[in-house]
This record gives C-alpha cells, sequence and structure tokens, in this order.
C-alpha cells in the first residue's frame, strides 16, 4: 500500500495509527500542507480532490478522506463495534470531528504552527477559537464517567477525535479545564500498538 502522507497532519495520523494497530504495512509519498504546488502531480487521478492522506490499496485502487479509511480498514476488525447502534454512534464522532471539531482546531493549529504566515489570520482566530473550544466542552460533557467514546471501547471514533486534539496546544487551545478529555487522551495513548504523531 502507498499513503500520501504529510507528517504533521492529524487527519494523515489517523491513517497511521489505525494500521500501527493492525499491524500493515505501508509506503508514503510526503506531501507539504504548506506548499500545495505539486498535489496535481502527485494525486492527480487518486483524488479529485487532491488532499491527503489519499492511500493506494495493493490493488491500486485509490481511498481517500481519513475516517473513509479508518472504517475501510477498521471495519469488521475490533476497532468498529458490531452493535448496530453502536457502529451508528462511531458515526457519529466521526462526523462530529470533520463537522464541528477538525475546521477549528486543526485550522487554527495550521494558521498558527504551519502555515508560515500565522500573522494573515490573526483577526479569524477568535472565531475559530470559539469553536473549537464548544467542541471540546461537548467532548469533555460526554467522555465524564466514560472509559471511550463509545460502548466503553476503543474505537475509530477515539481515534478520528484523538488526532487533533492531543496536538490543540499547537494551535493554542488551553487542556487544562478539561480533566476526562486528559484522561481520554492518555487512556489512547497507552494502546497496544499506539504510535506518536511524529513517529
Amino acid at each position: 500500500m502507498l499513503l500520501y502522507n504529510s507528517p504533521v497532519s492529524g487527519n494523515c495520523y489517523k491513517v497511521r495509527l489505525l494500521l500501527a494497530h493492525l499491524g500493515l504495512g505501508y509506503e508514503t509519498v510526503d506531501v507539504s500542507v504548506v506548499d500545495r504546488s505539486r498535489r496535481p502531480e502527485l494525486l492527480s487521478g487518486l483524488n479529485p480532490a487532491l488532499r491527503v492522506p489519499t492511500l493506494v490499496l495493493d490493488d491500486g485502487r485509490p481511498l481517500a478522506e481519513s475516517n473513509a479509511i479508518l472504517w475501510y480498514f477498521g471495519d469488521g476488525t475490533r476497532y468498529v463495534p458490531e452493535d448496530s447502534y453502536e457502529r451508528a454512534q462511531t458515526l457519529q464522532w466521526m462526523f462530529f470531528e470533520q463537522y464541528s471539531h477538525e475546521p477549528y482546531i486543526a485550522v487554527v493549529r495550521f494558521w498558527v504552527a504551519y502555515s508560515g504566515t500565522p500573522e494573515r489570520f490573526v483577526d479569524q482566530v477568535a472565531g475559530k477559537m470559539t469553536g473549537g473550544y464548544a467542541a471540546l466542552d461537548a467532548m469533555e460533557h460526554h467522555l465524564e464517567g466514560r472509559t471511550f467514546l463509545v460502548g466503553e471501547r476503543y474505537s475509530i471514533a477515539d481515534i478520528s477525535l484523538y488526532a487533533y486534539t492531543h496536538v490543540a496546544h499547537d494551535g493554542g487551545f488551553d487542556l487544562e479545564p478539561y480533566p476526562a478529555i486528559g484522561a481520554w487522551l492518555d487512556r489512547v495513548g497507552s494502546q497496544p500498538g499506539h504510535v506518536t504523531i511524529d513517529a
């Protein structure tokens, strides 16, 4: 398998983390999240959106969008529940990540830590921070008294939300007021086969 990847992207990290848990090997082609000039060359014909992660299966078929890749590899393993309600809850949290979490926490992290021109975004950061803290509030409330997001078992829902939550501080988010999230981050990080984002 070949993974078009950015080492600093949380979306790419999700895929690398699940593949590590599953013990699946792959090769990578790294693509810059800042200089996008080579994306058409690298991803043309594989992903119409020209985004990473894009994964090329051994049979040559491409698969894009991080959470779709998580579902593809997780389904039928311990990382996706068998119960239909819990499967729907898993998707619920993955949709939450894409619509209510990533557009705020990941975007601010990129602006502040990786864009190279953080001053361009100064006027937009406060609004995005508000949305990011709203997402963290929702996670904190849900995780109070729970071990993991769905069914008290580690799943791709946790992988999906862990990726950008555990590096939220890169964008200036303060996780100290979120003890349930903090404990959950520790549990995710101690799972067998865990790899760090910079591994």
